[in-house]
């Protein structure tokens, strides 16, 4: 959910209004329109055919661009973030630089402003009910920043608190992230965004709301209490409104930080976090989608896992983890056509690519079902077969006619398991997958599962 920021003790003022949001976006189009025309001429000088995506993405616009989108935060910078951990591989270099940048380029709001947003939620004697509050945030993220506080009990709190009019904007914004994304040219002419706009922007909406995030917080955190490797924050209701969340600060460490651990540790940090993704899907019918590695943490006393952020926490849907149980049989089992089968029934792949790319999908399955099926511990360290997926995955992403887009719970399901896979890859884990999924197989289902509109 955050990241470390540092650089300036005043912070930046965040645009509020939705005026001063469309000025920013407009005066990002004209510096970007400005660069663009310096490098069309720079090109047309060497003797080339200058292509208007070549103008657009030069590494000048690239800091313009991932500057403009971190200052005005909100859902343009929530919606970078999730395209660079969700779709970095297939966009060009250039926006996956502005879009990395993202994820670890928050800005804190300054202290006045901060001063209005609490006064306005807790009312102007709102310091009393604290010993201490540091105005300094411990975190910034896109929607809200953290800050460290410790109650008239002596309890320590983490408090985070939402960037003034980051729920008024989000139309405007995803609407504007949207149309950078068709000028870079990574959309195919004809493809239909618009009902995945529609669900970005519900989804940015629920975030948005704190009081919502706090009770998925508890809701998550009792059902998890029987894994004592994992630790949730508890709720603070007292001090919770729609604009800011309250809870126990809990001590922790970035889980990034155990890529110099020992394999022992990250092998043992991701099959704990596997199991909880596991349980989330076929045991809970509840999901915190957003695989954010600032999501988690760990202590260093205890090792144990820290659990952060719900605010992307979703049900879901019975069909949904039916479609899963019997794609993970499927493969586990070796059986390319009924991997094929089964992921057609649930959503993941149209009918059309299996008809326009048939021998593509093929092989794809079956380099996924020869890593799978590898006796031993799956090494997520090991990247080298990603490449050959990568290749068919180009190809068949050139087709505009092939574009699929999977129901809108397989989106968000799998965003989340994508994300533990390449934390797992970061840590370079290894881990007996079979093993770890073998409880949840089940038996095969009577009744073939809904296929979700």
């Amino acid at each position: 959910m955050v990241s470390n920021d540092t650089n300036d003790p005043r912070g930046r003022q965040v645009p509020r209004g939705r005026l001063s949001r469309l000025s920013q976006f407009g005066r990002l189009a004209g510096s970007v329109a400005g660069g663009m025309i310096a490098e069309g001429g720079r090109r047309l000088a060497a003797g080339e055919r200058p292509q208007l995506r070549d103008m657009l993405l030069t590494p000048g616009n690239v800091g313009k661009v991932a500057d403009r989108l971190s200052h005005l935060r909100g859902a343009a910078m929530k919606l970078g973030q999730m395209i660079s951990m969700d779709a970095g591989d297939l966009l060009p270099a250039e926006l996956t630089a502005i879009m990395a940048r993202l994820r670890d380029n928050a800005q804190h709001m300054p202290a006045a402003q901060l001063q209005q947003v609490l006064t306005r939620e807790w009312g102007p004697d709102w310091r009393a009910r604290f010993s201490h509050f540091d105005h300094r945030p411990i975190a910034a993220a896109s929607i809200g920043q953290v800050h460290r506080a410790i109650a008239k009990d002596g309890r320590e709190l983490a408090i985070k608190v939402q960037y003034p009019g980051v729920r008024e904007s989000i139309d405007a914004d995803v609407g504007n992230v949207a149309t950078l994304l068709r000028m870079s040219g990574v959309l195919p002419r004809g493809f239909d965004v618009g009902p995945l706009l529609e669900e970005a922007k519900r989804q940015l909406a629920e975030e948005a709301d704190y009081e919502r995030e706090g009770e998925y917080m508890v809701r998550l955190g009792r059902l998890l209490a029987d894994m004592p490797e994992v630790i949730v924050p508890t709720l603070e209701s007292g001090l919770t409104t729609s604009r800011v969340l309250a809870m126990t600060f809990l001590e922790g460490r970035p889980i990034e930080s155990l890529e110099t651990a020992s394999q022992d540790v990250r092998d043992a940090t991701m099959q704990t976090l596997i199991r909880v993704v596991l349980r989330e899907l076929f045991e809970f019918g509840l999901m915190q989608t957003d695989p954010n590695f600032g999501n988690y943490r760990i202590q260093p006393r205890t090792g144990r896992l820290v659990l952060l952020d719900f605010g992307a926490a979703r049900s879901v849907a019975p069909e949904t983890a039916e479609g899963y149980r019997r794609l993970l049989r499927a493969s586990l089992s070796g059986d390319r056509v009924a991997v094929r089968d089964a992921a057609v029934a649930a959503g993941f792949l149209g009918p059309a690519v299996v008809a326009r790319h048939g021998a593509a999908v093929d092989q794809i399955i079956d380099v996924i079902l020869g890593e799978l099926n590898r006796p031993g511990l799956f090494d997520f360290g090991d990247r080298r077969f990603v490449e050959a997926l990568r290749g068919r995955g180009m190809e068949i992403a050139a087709d505009a006619g092939a574009w699929h887009l999977p129901p809108t719970d397989i989106l968000f399901v799998q965003r989340k398991i994508s994300g533990t896979a390449l934390l797992a890859s970061r840590l370079k884990a290894r881990v007996d997958i079979r093993e770890i999924v073998q409880p949840w197989l089940g038996e095969p289902a009577t009744v073939p599962p809904v296929r979700i509109q």
